[in-house]
């Protein structure tokens, strides 16, 4: 699909049409319903005391109208669906219109101490999982930003092969968030999961065999006392020992009923999106692996899931005060489910948590292959073992519209280190952050903002945004030589592409100059690669001392006492700073 606009344009229209006939047809049923309830209880009213015909009204009647609610209960359940596909079209024409600023910010993974995320704004208003991030699940979320954030350079050609793969699953891509979305919990599945993991069962193991044959015997009482061989003393006498075996577990089941009562929800509805996932065909090896994870078992999880759901569904009756009372006393109905419970979460509870990660990994991936969707002309990274890191053509950011954004070519290699300088505004900041967050995207599977990128995987660190703490009692030079040592210390084990914007900011500036030669000395002894962004420019002197430092610049101009930038990166130094003319021309000196 070349034109995802149009595609999201013609699914609303066809989502439209089918809500407005489901709408009527949920209209039309319920009248109908609503006209059997009566009718049937008119004809049950002609008929009082005729029997058998005002047995057999009512039992059609009641059998008639109990189709047609469920039947109500499943046309509102497809509604709901389409719906939320409305919904979910709806957004992505927002979003590829650059509206995203609406959708979760993902603020609460915002991290100063991180590797990169704090410096490229990659979470928070305006970030770039603003824009991606589709998940439904709060489980698919955290997942997600784990997947922008954990710095792996490995298997980046099995996540493209996922990525481009759901990016093509569209529709059902759509549905399985659809039905994510209309997932409502009162417990996050860590907390269920811990909770399983923990549990002791509250009940002895017979009660589960007891309770069987407690039933066995209560059925066959009542059927020897109906032909009058047994007094009905005796069922009533069984009734009442029922009752007080039940009562003697009360507490514990009722513990217990409280503790399932906040997790029913969530094994009813996930049970739906792990068939979702086990009924697709996939054929990327990533996909095919966590598929397989949710058929380890005899049964399929979306099957074990469903049991539970209506285990749990049986065990909520204890409410009914028919069951309560008739239930209880002859069929030993709470103890049997409680202990039903029981055994499911000792056979399962092992297992639980790998199904539940499965459905977050689809949750985050199908934000990714949505996200390739929506880019058609972004292009997969080229892996390469050669000299070049990066060799890209027409490099640009991915938040940026296409008609505002300047692209650049921008290529280095191996142990290479650039020195960028250039005036306030010409585009330094938001070339370092085009670069980063392209590693960023390059390592985690995803198409990148450029014509051609050839790419050798290679992890990202960076310093661009440091603060200072009052809380910590830091002033911000001591907060920023924490950073240049964090990075130091990495770079000493590991290989990284390393990104830094104005180095040793809180000092005076004979003592930045020299403190930040010495330190791009040292980092050009290390193994890594990267970007320094400047204002001094006696830094570009290093150009003359080491082979593998390359100065480059962005430049501003002032025609007509306007200033003008270009954006494009160019091979040398700036000779053109702006301070001065900005403070006059606003007027500020």
């Amino acid at each position: 699909m070349d034109n995802p606009l149009e595609f999201y344009t013609q699914q609303q229209a066809e989502l439209e049409n089918n809500l407005s006939s489901l709408k009527k047809k949920l209209i039309n049923l319920g009248i109908f319903r609503l006209f059997v309830f009566l009718g049937t209880v008119f004809l049950i009213y002609l008929t009082f005391g005729n029997f058998p015909d005002v047995l057999i009204i009512a039992a059609l009647g009641f059998s008639l109208f109990s189709f047609l609610v469920l039947k109500y209960i499943n046309l509102k359940r497809e509604k709901d669906i389409v719906d939320a596909k409305l919904q979910i079209n709806k957004t992505e024409i927002k979003v590829l219109k650059r509206e995203f600023h609406q959708l979760e910010s993902g603020k609460e993974f915002v991290n100063p101490a991180h590797y990169y995320s704090n410096d490229i704004d990659l979470f928070g208003k305006g970030s770039f999982f603003q824009y991606a991030n589709r998940t439904k699940t709060n489980d698919g979320k955290v997942k997600l930003a784990l997947t922008f954030t954990e710095n792996k350079i490995d298997g980046i050609l099995e996540k493209q092969n996922s990525i481009k793969e759901l990016s093509e699953k569209v529709k059902w891509r759509q549905h399985f968030s659809a039905l994510a979305s209309l997932v409502t919990v009162k417990k996050d599945t860590s907390s269920i999961v811990g909770w399983m993991l923990g549990y002791k069962n509250k009940l002895p193991s017979f009660l589960g065999v007891l309770s069987v044959v407690f039933q066995l015997i209560s059925v066959a009482l009542i059927v020897i006392a109906s032909f009058g061989f047994i007094s009905a003393a005796i069922v009533a006498i069984w009734f009442f020992i029922g009752l007080t075996i039940s009562g003697v577990f009360v507490k514990k089941t009722q513990q217990l009923y409280i503790e399932t009562d906040t997790v029913r929800e969530t094994f009813k509805q996930y049970h739906q999106l792990l068939n979702e996932i086990e009924t697709e065909n996939f054929t990327s090896k990533n996909l095919i692996e966590k598929q397989e994870i949710i058929k380890s078992e005899s049964k399929k999880a979306s099957v074990i899931f469903k049991e539970f759901s209506k285990i749990l569904d049986g065990f909520d009756q204890r409410n009914n005060i028919v069951i309560a009372v008739l239930g209880n006393g002859l069929f030993l109905w709470e103890i049997k489910s409680a202990s039903k419970v029981e055994k499911w979460i000792s056979d399962h509870k092992h297992t639980v948590t790998a199904w539940f990660e499965v459905v977050a990994y689809f949750d985050a991936q199908n934000s990714l292959g949505n996200f390739k969707f929506n880019h058609p002309k972004f292009i997969y990274p080229e892996l390469s073992d050669k000299k070049e890191t990066i060799k890209s053509i027409q490099l640009g950011h991915p938040l940026l519209k296409v008609d505002k954004r300047i692209d650049n070519d921008f290529s280095i290699d191996d142990e290479q280190f650039f020195i960028v300088t250039g005036a306030n505004m010409a585009g330094k900041s938001t070339f370092l952050r085009t670069v980063s967050l392209s590693i960023v995207m390059a390592n985690c599977g995803l198409p990148v903002c450029a014509e051609s990128f050839l790419y050798a995987p290679i992890k990202l660190i960076t310093s661009m945004r440091t603060t200072d703490s009052l809380t910590e009692d830091e002033s911000y030079f001591y907060s920023e030589l924490k950073r240049l040592k964090f990075i130091v210390d990495e770079i000493n084990t590991e290989k990284y592409f390393i990104i830094l914007d104005e180095i040793l900011k809180g000092t005076n500036s004979k003592d930045k100059a020299i403190g930040s030669k010495k330190f791009v000395e040292k980092l050009t002894k290390s193994k890594s690669t990267g970007i320094i962004a400047t204002h001094d420019v006696s830094l570009c002197e290093l150009e003359n001392e080491f082979s593998d430092v390359k100065n480059y610049y962005f430049d501003a101009e002032v025609i007509k006492n306007e200033l003008h930038f270009d954006y494009t990166l160019k091979n040398g130094i700036c000779k053109n700073m702006n301070a001065s003319f900005l403070l006059k021309k606003m007027e500020i000196v």
